[in-house]
């Protein structure tokens, strides 16, 4: 988000003498994106953010494809996935291509003992169940059901969650995570027919700075390999910073759904979009208000993307037998719509309460064997009268 944001102490020039109150200086670090020309923020530390003192063998955590090639229409259990301690040991890729990573994830304990670095992607969490508290060296913020959570590549973080029982969709963009060009001025604001706008984005606040050296491991994902680099000092030791690359919550429950006298394409509920795909938000919402409106979506053809649709909570209405933590995945070269019954059934429906997550992606996606085992099997055959 383009949002000019300062927390902790900082000096009234960059790039100029910031000493401590017992004596020495603090260090500067510039954390930018594309070189010197993307979204950048000036951080200070207390000790130098260089200080390496070991790095252990690396783990091979590149997804491997079962399917590389699909035309399978797919519906998969995604909460038949088995909750795991470990938060990054929980996470279980079940769709990729070159673009992007499709996650799920249920991690049952807070990471503590280790920091976690991105270094291939920016990510984009959504929180389903479960809440707590994103700890960034950037500051903190609180989340819950709900929630979608942007982290910018390379940002540190540990997360905390409050109790045992969570559920997180994630998606991992190798390009930056951002909110629809459309719905920007020139200067980045977010204009008057935006679903939503720079109230409902919540940055990072209570900056925690962490004065200790000692053996800190970061693991950091590089090329689809996980390093575990041994720092000598807290990577959380950040006095202050300013700029506008840093991690943020959005709630599914602040976009405001666009609405109208006939059925609505897809790209109003669009939230993000980043290189080659696009993240949207379907919420509860007033149906169309023609008089001879028909609610349920068309038969549509996928000629350029493949569709993925999470479905978080509510009823949906142009699908048939779904559940919590479902996807379907709708590929590109057939066309899809809704499930027998349900056209004819939201005609006369005045409004819906269902909750989704959509990933529309233009380039064709790769299945996991993971994937392969939460499908139900039958789905590709479901519109048959």
């Amino acid at each position: 988000m383009p949002i000019y944001h300062q927390l902790g102490n900082i000096p009234h020039k960059r790039h100029t003498v910031f000493e401590k109150p017992s004596g020495g200086l603090y260090y500067e670090q510039l954390f930018g994106t594309e070189g010197f020309h993307g979204m950048s923020s000036l951080l200070y530390h207390v000790h130098r953010p260089t200080m390496i003192s070991n790095i252990r063998p690396a783990v091979d955590v590149a997804p491997k494809a079962a399917v590389d090639r699909n035309i399978t229409p797919m519906m998969l259990k995604g909460w038949d996935v088995l909750p795991t301690n470990d938060f990054l040991e929980s996470r279980i890729h079940v769709m990729f291509n070159n673009d992007l990573n499709i996650t799920l994830s249920a991690p049952q304990q807070s990471v503590t003992s280790y920091f976690y670095k991105n270094a291939d992607a920016d990510e984009m969490i959504f929180v389903h169940k479960g809440s707590g508290v994103l700890k960034t060296f950037l500051g903190n913020i609180k989340f819950g059901y709900g929630d979608y959570l942007v982290i910018p590549r390379g940002m540190i973080y540990q997360i905390h969650f409050d109790q045992a029982d969570n559920r997180l969709f994630i998606v991992e963009s190798f390009s930056p995570i951002v909110t629809p060009h459309r719905y920007r001025n020139n200067f980045g604001q977010l204009l008057e027919h935006s679903p939503f706008c720079e109230r409902d984005i919540r940055r990072p606040s209570d900056l925690e700075t962490f004065d200790q050296k000692g053996e800190f491991i970061i693991k950091i994902r590089k090329q689809n390999v996980l390093h575990e680099v041994v720092y000598a000092s807290h990577p959380f030791d950040v006095i202050g910073w300013d700029g506008y690359n840093y991690p943020y919550a959005f709630s599914i429950h602040d976009f405001e759904p666009i609405t109208g006298r006939v059925h609505q394409p897809p790209p109003v509920h669009q939230t993000f979009e980043a290189h080659n795909f696009v993240v949207c938000s379907f919420c509860p919402r007033l149906y169309d208000y023609h008089p001879k409106s028909i609610p349920a979506p068309y038969n549509h053809s996928n000629i350029d993307s493949d569709e993925v649709l999470y479905y978080v909570d509510g009823d949906f209405m142009s699908r048939n037998h779904v559940d919590k933590g479902y996807i379907s995945l709708h590929p590109g070269g057939i066309p899809h719509g809704p499930h027998p019954g349900a056209y004819e059934r939201s005609i006369g429906q005045k409004e819906t309460g269902e909750l989704a997550v959509m990933v529309d992606t233009f380039r064709p996606l790769m299945l996991t064997q993971a994937a392969l085992d939460l499908s139900d099997g039958t789905y590709k055959t479901s519109w048959l009268e």
